[in-house]
């Protein structure tokens, strides 16, 4: 690969931890672009998935061999960027081709400074990761088509930090409070909040959570991830809300344990999603694992343990709660049928509850909205 030039039209190049790689066509701006490589089952909804701050620091791997279809739009964004490292599609970019569209995919990459690899057989790349888990990968697209030497490619790909272990929460969170309201950021003028409101601790918050927490009758107020918890809890919040978020929920909790540790003496509702599920758990001294390759797709079957009904799913993680050494003070809800892993929890004797999964979908199936409907009835009943 030493100075090599374009190879049958091949001018972007995919290499794997293991020093393996493959060659395809890049799409997006020219660059490096490095992450763990997931991959995502989901054959519609790629412009909130690359915009969905869980996945910072991750490439995604799609599924779907079709992408850009419907280009991209204004309403779609779950957060004002795209938090994905890169991405690996099938098939060449497909030409936006619908009513809503304001710009096409491979221009959106562009300005929003992404790059991706196309032309690569997706499925197959999603068998290797099943079989050998996760790792990290790079892309590389250079402007003048020339490859680097894989020699300092690995030296830059060996550099990116490993997932385990790393807290990313803090890289995603919003650095100032702020009130959300139809569908939009207003500044926070000060802890006299009149109006009952929802603390959201944002982890990574997707814009679909707030808009449905919006639709309450209480104000929506967002806080750091490191912001004073006895602070909240002085305002007098009617619950609070653990958001999704990236990265390796121990890490993050190691960084924040005393501050996380005061939401055990809320005696209002929490509810808690995706890495706010995990918080929620070590809390309650639960421990956490990284798996094998994930969960990432909106096919995702999950069992109700209390209704035993199954929940279609939307789900986005690659940690999950243990079911080793599981603490007494809480009790499972929900279990994924795919492995049997814990899906949802509830704290006895407590108004606190979370799951692992995505219930405001987006994109995805909507069989598990009544989820935000429990965390409303309970804050009206506290």
């Amino acid at each position: 690969m030493k100075n090599s030039v374009k190879r049958n039209g091949k001018n972007c190049l995919l290499l794997f931890d293991n020093g393996n790689y493959t060659l395809g066509k890049g799409a997006g701006l020219f660059g490096n672009y490095i992450g763990e490589i997931c991959f995502n089952t989901s054959i519609t909804g790629y412009q909130e998935i690359l915009t969905d701050p869980s996945y910072y620091n991750q490439i995604i791997n799609f599924t779907f061999p079709h992408v850009g279809i419907v280009g991209t739009n204004i309403d779609d964004y779950e957060s004002d960027k795209i938090y994905a490292s890169g991405c690996i599609i099938n098939n060449d970019l497909s030409e936006a081709s619908n009513y809503r569209s304001k710009i096409n995919l491979n221009s959106w990459l562009k300005s929003k400074k992404i790059g991706c690899i196309t032309g690569l057989d997706t499925r197959v790349l999603t068998k290797q990761i099943r079989r050998s888990g996760v790792s990290k990968a790079l892309i590389h697209y250079p402007k003048k088509g020339v490859f680097d030497s894989l020699k300092k490619l690995k030296l830059l790909l060996n550099s990116f930090p490993e997932m385990n272990g790393t807290d990313l929460a803090s890289k995603v969170t919003t650095q100032n409070v702020y009130i959300w309201k139809e569908k939009q950021k207003y500044n926070f003028k000060g802890k006299e909040q009149k109006r009952k409101f929802i603390a959201v601790i944002d982890f990574g918050i997707k814009n679909n959570i707030l808009n449905i927490l919006n639709s309450f009758k209480y104000d929506v107020i967002v806080f750091p991830v490191s912001y004073p918890i006895k602070e909240i809890l002085s305002m007098k919040p009617e619950g609070i809300f653990l958001s999704n978020g990236p990265g390796d929920p121990k890490a993050t909790f190691k960084k924040y344990q005393e501050n996380f540790n005061l939401i055990k003496t809320f005696s209002k509702p929490v509810f808690g999603i995706c890495l706010g599920h995990q918080i929620l758990s070590l809390i309650f001294n639960a421990q956490t694992e990284k798996m094998h390759h994930g969960h990432r797709g909106a096919n995702h079957p999950i069992k109700n343990e209390k209704t035993k009904k199954v929940e279609i799913t939307v789900q986005n993680h690659g940690f999950v709660v243990s079911k080793k050494k599981f603490p007494k003070t809480l009790k499972v809800t929900h279990s994924s049928l795919f492995d049997k892993t814990i899906a949802g929890i509830e704290v006895r004797n407590k108004p606190f509850f979370s799951v692992q999964y995505h219930p405001e979908s987006s994109p995805g199936p909507q069989d598990s909205r009544y989820l935000f409907d429990q965390f409303f009835n309970l804050m009206n009943n506290a």
